[in-house]
């Protein structure tokens, strides 16, 4: 079930979502079009949150952030790299300096062991290079679909487009998908949007819902895109 907070209902604008849910076909490639186009016009190019300067630390920074603000993990990842600037470093490490380093992130405990468990397999098997395919990184300790999918992207340029909570939720009420299957709104958005603007469409719908289509009191009468908007068509009190 969706998180009450996400701003995601399943039976708004078209009737309950079921487990999977659906895409929409009011969606078409020409709207979107015309709403990635302003949400560009209105955002500019915005860049990653979490800050890294390379593979190793994006990954990291990646499992650190399951269920946790960007910026938390940002206070915490300049002392771990320090510490332990590659793979060979950190699957060395001690769980217990591992947990002290990185203790104000949620779930530290399991990410601790995560991450060093990551750093050996990436030794074992990889010969201490992260790899750039999807089923590889998919087997990494605490690396699902959308960690795969920010690494592939932001990591190595492949094309994916990873769906958090702000990206569930500005796709569900904009109208691209009525579910809160992450898997499911994935595969709506990139059945419209074009491969070569997966990359930088994740980060805009990120940045919008971060901004704007906070999951509190969305801020639409300063939508560039509310007139393209099922979530402002359906809630008229909305318009501006």
């Amino acid at each position: 079930m969706a998180s009450k907070h996400n701003g995601f209902s399943g039976n708004a604008a078209s009737g309950r979502a079921d487990r999977r849910g659906a895409c929409l076909p009011t969606m078409t490639p020409a709207r979107s079009r015309r709403i990635v186009a302003a949400l560009l016009s209105h955002h500019g190019n915005p860049g990653p949150a979490l800050k890294y300067v390379n593979p190793y630390q994006l990954a990291v920074s990646v499992v650190l952030s399951a269920q946790t603000t960007d910026r938390q993990v940002n206070s915490v990842t300049p002392r771990l790299f320090e510490r332990y600037p590659d793979f060979a470093d950190l699957a060395r490490a001690r769980i217990a300096d591992l947990e002290s380093i990185i203790r104000s992130v949620g779930f530290y405990r399991t990410k601790a062991g995560n991450i060093r468990a990551l750093a050996r397999m990436v030794m074992e098997r990889y010969a201490g290079r992260l790899p750039s395919g999807r089923d590889e990184l998919m087997s990494l300790p605490g690396v699902g679909r959308k960690s795969t999918n920010v690494i592939l992207a932001m990591g190595f340029g492949i094309p994916a487009f990873a769906v958090d909570t702000h990206v569930l939720r500005v796709s569900n009420r904009i109208g691209y998908a009525r579910s809160d299957n992450p898997d499911m709104v994935e595969s709506c958005l990139t059945a419209v949007i074009p491969q070569s603007d997966w990359i930088s469409g994740h980060l805009l719908f990120i940045k919008h819902g971060r901004a704007i289509c906070k999951a509190r009191g969305p801020l639409c009468g300063q939508c560039p895109v509310n007139a393209h908007c099922d979530f402002v068509g359906n809630n008229p009190g909305t318009r501006p």
